[in-house]
């Protein structure tokens, strides 16, 4: 079911698409890709990519880590967190290893919480688009914007393919 959902949005955000920036990243010997909106103002950072939707309410990110430095890259995207205001609620967390995207494994941990605007939903993914590498992904915004992007979110996280 969640296949045919991913499939369905990538078909869905063909119009998307035609007004968005496929990034390869790291750009020096990339190991994966992902279309995020151009309004989103997709950026490469130190370790992969982040974004924001236009009304700055939904915050994205893929970050690469190593087989070996996962819990690091995680921890970091917490601190990141953190010192962004996002308090995260550890006694609200869900895992989900039952996703996939493109072929690729995805487990979710994803936790309620706060930030300056309010209570928020907070998701970090991790997939490997290849041996020993693990992209992390961060994500956050409230409810009611989550649910308002959900659309693009589901097709940003539908286009991450391993690089070619």
């Amino acid at each position: 079911m969640k296949k045919i959902l991913l499939i369905a949005a990538a078909l869905a955000a063909f119009p998307m698409l035609a007004n968005a920036k496929t990034l390869a990243f790291p750009s020096e010997a990339p190991i994966a890709s992902v279309t995020i909106p151009d309004n989103w103002k997709p950026q490469e950072t130190e370790t992969g990519i982040d974004a924001n939707s236009p009304d700055a309410a939904i915050y994205f990110a893929l970050d690469v880590a190593s087989g070996d430095n996962v819990e690091k890259v995680i921890g970091d995207a917490v601190d990141f967190l953190d010192k962004n205001g996002v308090k995260i609620d550890a006694s609200t967390r869900k895992d989900d290893d039952s996703n996939e995207v493109n072929g690729m494994k995805m487990s979710i941990l994803n936790w309620q919480g706060t930030d300056a605007d309010g209570p928020v939903n907070i998701n970090l993914g991790v997939l490997s688009p290849a041996p020993n590498k693990i992209l992390v992904l961060t994500y956050w915004g409230s409810k009611d914007d989550q649910a308002k992007h959900e659309k693009e979110v589901l097709d940003i996280i539908g286009s991450i393919k391993p690089a070619k």
